[in-house]
């Protein structure tokens, strides 16, 4: 069984020789082949040979085309600085001021360098590994990007100060977001992600209106070209989570502060859930045996629909024998869940 047929099995809770493995990788994938972080967010073939490296090396069911979430602020007109082995840092925002708004250019994805390369990367993707492994594309959610372009600090006080601005301006991103997808599907992807992670900071009540709407549009414009949606928004979304299902997002990522039973027992027939070991506590601080238990812990308890995942990005210097560890336990567990 390929990593693509293992997927879409899961999906509809069918016999699987082992639950996926949908870890979501970074600055990991690109110093673990001996690259320096700007080429891994600014060369595509850096992104690509590293994510295979992800695949090969620790039996990671996906190729992944996410690297920053700076590439949409890019091509709006974002000034983003990319230190050789830092995180990409955007100093001076482009809506730092709301009056600059009526400035605000929508970016052509297809022609917008840094969109361009993302394209290039599924597009590369797609010809090595397609049908045998599930190409994932990525998009900001429209709230996400906005808080790349205004910041999220005065973006959290824009939801009190200005609400309708604010959805002026989701208005504009959703619209992009949609269009960088349906190229991202062209290029290849068998999947789009989603992050949205400044979500989780909301109350239920904000997040059904300034987050939920837009993605739903994205995932309902994504269903449309026939391929499959991933909601990611790391933090404890608890209090969100029977909205974020509403999302209509088939595998919803869950970070280790959520409950991933109560998760699954309450949602179960609606969703798949991805998760949720400890990117820190576990994955990097513990020892491999650990590992290798909280890995079957949590498969045991989630269902046979779910997903194996650390609850947010692989920490840069996890040590390779506990992902060995993860990638044995589930192998061990196969289809039986004693």
């Amino acid at each position: 069984m390929n990593s693509y047929e293992r997927v879409l099995k899961r999906l509809k809770g069918e016999e699987v020789d082992r639950p996926p493995n949908f870890d979501i990788f970074m600055t990991f994938a690109a110093h673990s082949i001996g690259q320096p972080l700007s080429r891994y967010y600014l060369d595509y073939q850096v992104l690509v040979d590293a994510n295979l490296a992800m695949v090969e090396n620790f039996q990671v069911d996906l190729v992944q085309a996410i690297s920053d979430p700076y590439r949409e602020a890019v091509g709006f007109g974002a000034k983003v600085e990319f230190p050789q082995d830092g995180l990409p840092v955007s100093k001076v925002y482009l809506l730092a001021d709301p009056s600059d708004f009526k400035m605000l250019k929508k970016p052509d994805p297809a022609t917008s360098s840094r969109m361009l390369d993302r394209l290039s990367a599924i597009q590369s993707m797609r010809e090595r590994v397609g049908g045998q492994v599930p190409v994932m594309g990525w998009v900001e959610g429209a709230l996400a990007e906005a808080g790349d372009l205004r910041g999220n600090s005065a973006l959290l006080l824009d939801v009190y100060d200005r609400p309708e601005w604010l959805e002026e301006l989701l208005e504009v991103c959703v619209e992009v977001e949609i269009e960088f997808a349906r190229l991202q599907v062209q290029a290849g992807a068998d999947i789009i992600g989603l992050g949205d992670a400044i979500a989780s900071q909301m109350s239920p009540r904000m997040y059904t209106r300034f987050a939920l709407p837009y993605e739903k549009r994205i995932f309902e414009a994504v269903h449309a070209m026939g391929v499959l949606a991933r909601l990611h928004i790391c933090g404890n979304t608890t209090k969100i989570l029977p909205a974020m299902v509403e999302s209509g997002a088939d595998i919803i990522d869950l970070d280790w502060m959520v409950d991933m039973s109560a998760a699954v027992g309450q949602f179960d027939d609606r969703v798949s859930f991805c998760g949720n070991l400890d990117p820190v506590a576990v994955l990097l601080q513990s020892p491999a045996e650990q590992v290798y238990r909280a890995t079957l812990a949590c498969m045991q308890t989630a269902g046979l629909r779910s997903f194996n995942a650390g609850g947010c990005e692989i920490p840069d210097g996890t040590p390779h024998k506990n992902l060995h560890a993860q990638a044995q336990a589930l192998q061990n567990l196969g289809s039986r869940y004693e």
